[in-house]
């Protein structure tokens, strides 16, 4: 049996793969595609083994789905008859609003379920990925399975009433943090930088600003004044910023965020 199958390896699958490959033998490892030929070249770099969907339910100790939301019954209604006559295997999913009961229900029945919300930076080991268990997963398999992500990045387990929430700020978050940066990365051009030196400058400085903040507690308040001087240029940089609802437009997205992802609970 092999351990591990993915089922979708797009920018999420894809990410949470690599990171497993480094904790486990890539022999032990099946991914699957919507086009053959992208699970072929994966594992080509990898060392996985190129498989399809219902050989990876049918084979797989975990059986973890990259599959979006709105494509998860579909995909849950071909596995239905390999997975229903199986009692060995764990569901991963990683479907933004669809809960661990959504899942089982899908395949008709009471499946142990772990339910996973990583980000983008889990493909370089910099990831946030939250995580929750239905009472049917055994502690060794959630075990098993934790080993498994651990090169991924922080592994934090979150009650899932607040999972969607968690993945608003986290997981859709790379995408705020780049408009930032490619905003600053703008802006150092209009005044004369290099592209390229603005850009690394802007990510620099964000990468500083939050190993800061993480090693000394600091609220990000008290950050932002122990930068501004009385009367000095950067004061007046926040005064623009607020002027142009800049923390109401974070604030605005991240519950956006969140209130599409309930969409999708059924």
């Amino acid at each position: 049996m092999a351990k591990f199958g993915f089922i979708g390896i797009g920018n999420m699958g894809g990410a949470i793969a690599r990171a497993v490959c480094t904790r486990a033998e890539p022999a032990d490892i099946l991914v699957a595609a919507q086009h053959p030929e992208r699970a072929a070249a994966f594992s080509e770099e990898y060392g996985t083994v190129p498989s399809d969907n219902l050989t990876i339910a049918r084979e797989a100790k975990f059986v973890i789905l990259g599959v979006k939301p709105q494509y998860m019954e579909a995909v849950l209604a071909e596995l239905k008859p390999v997975l229903e006559v199986r009692t060995d295997c764990v569901l991963v999913t990683m479907a933004a609003g669809l809960t661990m009961q959504n899942i089982a229900n899908m395949v008709g029945g009471g499946y142990p379920v772990i339910r996973i919300m990583p980000n983008t930076p889990a493909r370089i080991g910099k990831g946030v990925i939250l995580y929750d268990a239905n009472d049917r997963v055994q502690p060794e398999d959630l075990a098993e399975f934790l080993a498994a992500m651990a090169n991924a990045g922080m592994l934090d387990r979150l009650p899932e009433r607040l999972i969607d929430a968690g993945s608003a700020v986290s997981g859709s978050g790379p995408a705020f943090v780049a408009m930032f940066l490619e905003a600053m990365a703008d802006a150092g051009v209009a005044c004369g930088l290099p592209r390229a030196q603005a850009l690394e400058y802007a990510a620099q400085t964000a990468i500083g600003t939050a190993e800061l903040m993480l090693a000394t507690h600091a609220h990000p308040g008290a950050m932002k004044d122990a930068v501004c001087s009385p009367g000095g240029s950067t004061i007046q940089g926040v005064r623009m910023l607020e002027q142009g609802g800049f923390r109401s437009a974070i604030l605005e997205a991240v519950i956006a965020t969140w209130a599409k992802n309930k969409e999708f609970i059924k």
